[in-house]
Parts: structure tokens; C-alpha cells; sequence
């Protein structure tokens, strides 16, 4: 078949669709995979994979129904001289705005995919700001007139088909819960983790909604009862968010020796090597990636009972579920770990065992494409 994939950026293609192109290339599918910014580099990198990058425009997060009318009439153009036999859209304006073109372009089936619900189902402990409310109505409303268009939508948790399309009574053909997107396990090897001193791990967007303040918050607590313990933070800084920490925030943190921060990284498994324990504090999921990553390299986790998290951490047994919003009860479990120190390496374990048996990309791209067929 020929396949076409609409994302978002270059990035998101070669970091969470490469092994899927790789896949269906082997079994002998054309694929053409759309992104919004790509350059040379990212262009050769598709191409080794055996797809074709095609260009296309977008807003990723703007509201101008004028230019998202407008953009859409374009990329239907691009589907008609690609004449895809399948279209597979992932993200949130891809599946709304993919979707509405591939029906204008006579693209006869129609997938999509969502990783998470963003933002504004996200739930914030001051309660939804009224924007946040009014993009949620507008989310909804545009929901309500693509998903009818698809064969087929795929989503990560259960608690996104609850909270979406079960909630808002949306109609769609056929709904499947994918699971995490998985990883190619042999990039992420095991390794014993240390426990002198012991040191916890973040990684993620340092964004409000993500937890990097109350695991912030954890670290000054912990280290009232425990000095030596190490705190890092890996991601980049979104200023121009209203929930993001600022660079000078952040510097008098380190200065203060609160936190390790290294910003964003090329070698995130030889920090999380380097690592006791994985900490996720985030308000709301899809599965995470980094969580994932951690699993795989054999990390305890803690993280927050909320969509999307709850689907790595059996309680107890490779980490700790705590509630949103509370850097009590994380610096409790963190503790836990301090005051426990032969846990680690247990739980580290049975974080290793189930991310064997539930985040193989191999397994989760044969299940993905399945739905191909």
C-alpha cells in the first residue's frame, strides 16, 4: 500500500515513528511520512529509512480557523498527488485537520491516533482557567465532526476513551488501546542502579503540568532528612509557557543545590544509568516515553496516579503510585528508597521485567500495523 503519515514535527518522526517506518518499508508498504519543519538533515534521515519526507503546513498549536481552513485545502492537495491508500494521522490537529483532508482527497481509509489529550484535559490543582475551557469545547466540538471519518482511532490508555470519547458520547467506528508506543529494547541495556548516594531522576519538559514543581518541592524536603541524597533534572525550558520554570529560576535552584539540572541531553540512558530511582510527578499522560526508557534500563519509578502514568507502576511492586499535586506524599516514597536501599534494586527489576513483556516496539508495531491491513 501507499501509506501516508501526518505528524507534527521532523522530530517526532525520527524519534517515536522511525521503527514503524522501518516496518512497514520491510513489508513492502511506500510510506510518505508529512511533518511541518524539516531540513536537510532530518530529511536525509527519513529517507534512510525508506520513506519519502513531504513538507506540509500548520499551526501546532494556534486558534485561526482562517488559516487552519486554508492549510487544510493544502494539504488536501498534497494527499491528491501522493494518493495514498491509507492515511494515518497522530496528534491532535493532524487527526482533526488529516483527517478532514484526506476525506476531501478521496483517501478511502482513515486512522487516527492520540497519544495523550494535552493540556486542556489535563487537571490543574487551582481547577481549568477559562481558556483552558474554551479550548477543550473547541477540542471537543472538532472532535465530534472528525472521528466519525475514521475507520479506526487508537488511543494509549483506557482512561483517555473514558474521559474523551465516552464522556462527550463522540462517535467512532472502532476504538483500540494501543499501550505505550514502545521502545527498541536493545538501546536501553540494564544496569544495576546506584544507591551511594541515592539519586532520584526527572525528565521531561520543565513545565508545570509535567510535576517539575512538586518533585522540586521533594527534593527540599528530602534533603532536610538527608543530605547527600542527589536530585537531577533533565529537559529544556519552555519560558514562553505560563506553567514553565524560568533559566534564572532554575540557575538559583542549582546554585542553592537543590537540583542537578543538564537541560536537554543527547545521552539520557547513560544518565539514567547513573540514576537510583525515576520519578514522574506529570498531572496527566499518555504512556510516557521516559518512564518507559527508565523501565527498560531497570528503575524503580515513582510517578502519579493519573491517566497515562498509572499504566507503568504496579504499587509496591516496581515503584510507587502518588496523588497529583502532592510533594508530601512523593518525598515520602522517595524516602522510602533512602531508608530502604536494597529496594532499588528490586523494584528496579520488576520494572525491568514488565518493560520486557509490555514496551517491545517490535510487539507494539506489529499490533500497530495490524490495524493496517
Amino acid at each position: 500500500m501507499k501509506i501516508a503519515l501526518i505528524g507534527t514535527t521532523a522530530a517526532s518522526v525520527l524519534g517515536f515513528r522511525a521503527d514503524l517506518i522501518s516496518s512497514l518499508v520491510k513489508e513492502g508498504h511506500q510510506v510518505f511520512a508529512f511533518a511541518l519543519d524539516y531540513e536537510s538533515e532530518t530529511r536525509a534521515k527519513v529517507r534512510l529509512l525508506g520513506a519519502e519526507p513531504i513538507d506540509y503546513k500548520f499551526s501546532r498549536t494556534g486558534l485561526n480557523p482562517l488559516g487552519d481552513i486554508v492549510n487544510t485545502y493544502k494539504l488536501t492537495k498534497l494527499l491528491k498527488v501522493v494518493a495514498p491508500d491509507l492515511v494515518f494521522s497522530y496528534f491532535t490537529k493532524p487527526v482533526i485537520f488529516g483527517t478532514f483532508a484526506a476525506v476531501l482527497a478521496g483517501v478511502k481509509r482513515r486512522l487516527g491516533m492520540l497519544e495523550g489529550l494535552g493540556y486542556v484535559f489535563t487537571e490543574q490543582p487551582d481547577g481549568a482557567s477559562f481558556k483552558g475551557r474554551l479550548l477543550k469545547f473547541i477540542q471537543v466540538f472538532l472532535y465530534r465532526f472528525s472521528f466519525p471519518f475514521l475507520e479506526r482511532l487508537i488511543l494509549l490508555n483506557k482512561d483517555d476513551r473514558v474521559d474523551l470519547v465516552e464522556r462527550y458520547r463522540l462517535k467512532v467506528s472502532e476504538i483500540s488501546i494501543l499501550g505505550g508506543i514502545g521502545l527498541a529494547l536493545s538501546n536501553y541495556p540494564y544496569s544495576i542502579p546506584p544507591r551511594e548516594p541515592v539519586s532520584f531522576i526527572f525528565i521531561g519538559r520543565l513545565l508545570a503540568e509535567k510535576g517539575v514543581n512538586e518533585f522540586i518541592q521533594a527534593a527540599r524536603l528530602v534533603k532536610q532528612q538527608c543530605a547527600d541524597a542527589k536530585f537531577v533534572i533533565l529537559g529544556g525550558l519552555d519560558e514562553a509557557n505560563p506553567g514553565g520554570l524560568t533559566a534564572m529560576g532554575v540557575s538559583a535552584l542549582v546554585s542553592e543545590g537543590v537540583v542537578d539540572y543538564r537541560g536537554h541531553v543527547e545521552n539520557v540512558v547513560g544518565w539514567i544509568s547513573g540514576s537510583s530511582v525515576f520519578v514522574l510527578p506529570s498531572y496527566r499522560e499518555g504512556v510516557p516515553r521516559s518512564t518507559q526508557e527508565a523501565m527498560a534500563i531497570g528503575r524503580a519509578v515513582i510517578t502519579t496516579d493519573v491517566p497515562g502514568c498509572r499504566e507503568t507502576v504496579i504499587d509496591g511492586l516496581n515503584g510507587f503510585l502518588v496523588p497529583p499535586w502532592s510533594a508530601e506524599v512523593l518525598a515520602e516514597k522517595m524516602m522510602y528508597f533512602i531508608n530502604n536501599p536494597e529496594q532499588i534494586e528490586v523494584m528496579g527489576l520488576q520494572s525491568f521485567k514488565l518493560a520486557q513483556e509490555n514496551f517491545d516496539a517490535r510487539m507494539v508495531n506489529e499490533r500497530l500495523m495490524s490495524y493496517f491491513v
